[in-house]
């Protein structure tokens, strides 16, 4: 396997330029380029040289001997100025050395998860956290990087593997007429491995954060849609007039308030029928926004909104600085959007619905493979207790529980094919 090199930094130009070298070859190209190697793991300032004996830069260079680095393998690192010229130049030389070759995207963390030093949860945590634009997306992908359900994953496991040790055991002492039973305490020990699992399987998932809590503004032509959708995302993304009609399609809006993402939906005005053909389509498009919401803003006439009932629909009583307005009985708010009464208080309700929504600070969301994988162990699981239930074919119980401890297996990657980990490592950059 060939030794690999990237910038592991910023774009230049930059103060500093951070290249990293894995692989077998790491230390040679290291003293190569800087004289000798320097004392393991201690920054030492050296002055880099081509294969001509030429300065191509000062830098710090530090040593990592394997297998205790970050890819299991020898690694460098060249702390280089961070110009244009210095770094093309140092890569250069390293191109030209014997067994060297640029890295490929993720390829370092790739190495990193096949020399053990990390698992595919913790990596899928690592590729999180470099996309992370909001800061509970940060702390989410933090915990998860960190180890926090590769933990729960191996107590999992071995809670699995002792279950299955146990019908192992009850199959070793039976004979052809009569199976020895299984240990009083093991339907217990199987419940309570389901019941931590589901509360797992029901925790808000990874996705909400990626996407953010869903906000559609919806109500009739007119009725100050776009004006508050402005005021809450604080732009000037849809245009606003006192023509009736003037928002023909879905606008859509990210932010991020106190640190949870959100998504912002401008609909066209909804009514029964129109002769426009293109209001008729932006029609359309709203109503089947109206199904992906979190929660609906509803600004037309009091109970009329779309699924009243589910308690996604906020009555809203806008404009109402506006002489003349359409009054509500008891809305849940009362604002105008131009003059800024009653907007406070509906941006506090609505980021407390997020709260409740997503992730708590700091704690793991589970993306669909995860939640796919833990989904086949507890239908394993609930197999396991159907079974355990009749006439406990000790063999089908066995079964059972191998099921379930593949699922738990796939999650850290103790099987998983290679188009999987090609997609996963193919999210991050080059020199990662």
């Amino acid at each position: 396997m060939k030794t690999i090199f990237a910038l592991s930094s910023g774009a230049p130009p930059a103060a500093i330029a951070v290249i990293r070298i894995s692989g077998a070859d790491a230390g040679p190209a290291l003293a190569a380029l800087a004289g000798e190697l320097p004392p393991a793991r201690r920054p030492v300032l050296r002055s880099l040289r081509d294969g001509d004996g030429r300065v191509l830069d000062q830098a710090l260079v530090l040593w990592f001997p394997g297998p205790s680095t970050a890819t299991g393998e020898d690694l460098a690192e060249l702390h280089c100025h961070g110009g244009r010229a210095v770094v093309a130049a140092v890569e250069s030389c390293l191109s030209a050395m014997d067994g060297l070759r640029k890295a490929e995207p993720g390829e370092f963390t790739r190495r990193a998860f096949a020399n053990g030093r990390m698992d595919l949860a913790q990596a899928e945590g690592l590729a999180d956290l470099l996309e992370a634009e909001t800061e509970l997306q940060r702390a989410s992908a933090l915990a998860l990087a960190g180890g926090a359900f590769s933990g729960r994953i191996a107590s999992w496991r071995e809670g699995v593997l002792a279950l299955a040790a146990q019908v192992e055991a009850a199959l070793d002492f039976s004979d052809e007429e009569d199976s020895s039973e299984l240990p009083a305490g093991f339907s217990e020990e199987l419940a309570a491995l389901d019941r931590s699992l589901c509360g797992w399987l029901n925790q808000p998932r990874a996705e909400r954060l990626k996407e953010g809590y869903r906000i559609v503004i919806a109500g009739p032509p007119n009725a100050g849609k776009s004006t508050l959708f402005n005021t809450l995302t604080e732009s000037e993304a849809a245009i606003t007039s006192a023509l009736a009609g003037t928002t023909r399609d879905v606008i859509e809006r990210s932010v991020a308030m106190e640190g949870i993402p959100f998504s912002f939906v401008d609909t066209a005005g909804l009514r029964d029928s129109t002769v426009d053909e293109i209001e008729a389509i932006g029609i359309g498009r709203a109503r089947d926004q109206l199904g992906r919401a979190d929660c609906i803003l509803w600004l037309g006439p009091e109970g009329e909104g779309p699924d009243y009932e589910t308690g996604r629909v906020l009555e809203i009583e806008a404009q109402i600085d506006r002489a003349g307005h359409s009054r509500k009985s008891s809305p849940d708010y009362r604002l105008s959007a131009v003059s800024g009464e009653g907007v406070a208080e509906l941006r506090a309700a609505l980021l407390e619905r997020a709260r409740q929504a997503m992730p708590k600070a700091g704690e793991v969301a589970l993306n669909r493979r995860h939640h796919a994988l833990l989904q086949d162990m507890a239908e394993a699981l609930a197999d396991t207790m159907t079974e355990l239930q009749g006439q406990s074919d000790l063999l089908v119980l066995a079964e059972c529980l191998r099921r379930a401890r593949v699922a738990l297996d796939r999650l850290v990657g103790r099987a998983s094919t290679e188009d999987m980990l090609d997609t996963l490592f193919g999210r991050f950059c080059i020199g990662k």
